[in-house]
């Protein structure tokens, strides 16, 4: 089971392929903060909700000063066909080897309909300006989960 993340630690950096096999790093987001969510899988209803529900709130993120990432294990051609079916805007990157998942807590053991499994822990990181970890949410909800994201940062 991976640690989970504490606020005041380090944001653990990364370096992953987006939909178009452009790498992404953490570090290109250096003074600005943050939202890094993780997500099971692309192209299905819980995860198209959650980012559907972020694309639909990114201005208002950014106008706040938020960038918003999604991570999921699925690679570039697969969240390629999810933002173009779902219309999506916020940054997707693919982790199929799992480690970033795994370095931030988003990764390990999880409930599944009653039995335990490993897999995805669908979680929400907020990063601050300086690469600290602001929030961690761990086991969140699909549906209104950014709506508590939006409610609990005072955007």
């Amino acid at each position: 089971m991976s640690e989970r993340l504490q606020p005041g630690d380090t944001a653990p950096a990364f370096t992953l392929p987006d939909a178009d096999g452009n790498e992404v790093s953490l570090a290109d987001h250096k003074g600005r903060k943050v939202i890094v969510y993780f997500y099971p899988a692309a192209l299905t209803p819980g995860c198209t909700k959650q980012a559907c529900d972020f694309t639909d709130n990114l201005e208002l993120l950014a106008g706040a000063g938020y960038d918003v990432i999604g991570v999921s294990p699925d690679k570039p051609e697969k969240l390629a066909k999810f933002r173009e079916k779902e219309d999506l805007k916020v940054t997707l990157v693919g982790d199929p080897s799992k480690e970033v998942l795994a370095a931030y807590g988003a990764f390990g053991e999880k409930k599944l309909y009653g039995k335990t499994v490993t897999g995805v822990i669908r979680s929400t990181v907020v990063v601050d300006e300086d690469g600290k970890v602001e929030r961690a949410l761990y086991n969140v909800k699909a549906t209104g989960h950014v709506a508590k994201i939006i409610k609990d940062l005072g955007v």
